[in-house]
């Protein structure tokens, strides 16, 4: 369960380490997100620029107070499954978005859950090394 102010930890490859979400994206009513819902970020802490970076391009670098939109692709808080399976990970993380949902990053670092492939994140799911 993602509030207002939870920070995020993001395992792209766009220049950003930490994120604080600042709104969450949904229609119903809820206020709280979950995996596989968007939300609006600001970078709190980003990797130093340097010229040497391979991967994202240096327009697709975002820096420490970018207000950006993201996914959710794990949470610390247990989600049951239809199949009666419960999973739970280790931390909250996120993947950053452009305007057309699309990961602004060219690489993921870490595990994601398979309910993305559900909402429609097929990009997401392709770039990880492994969906759980």
């Amino acid at each position: 369960m993602i509030y207002l102010k939870t920070m995020l930890k993001c395992i792209d490859n766009s220049g950003a380490q930490m994120v604080e979400c600042i709104k969450v994206l949904r229609k119903n009513p809820k206020n709280f997100a979950s995996i596989g819902d968007k939300i609006v970020c600001v970078v709190q802490k980003a990797r130093p620029s340097t010229s040497t970076i391979t991967g994202a391009s240096a327009s697709n670098r975002v820096k420490r107070g970018d207000i950006v939109r993201a996914v959710i692709v794990r949470t610390k808080k247990e989600t049951q499954r239809p199949d009666g399976s419960v999973i739970r990970f280790d931390d909250n993380a996120c993947v950053l978005l452009n305007k057309n949902d699309e990961p602004i990053a060219t690489r993921i670092s870490s595990v994601v859950a398979k309910e993305l492939r559900d909402k429609n994140f097929n990009k997401i799911v392709s770039l990880a090394p492994k969906v759980v």
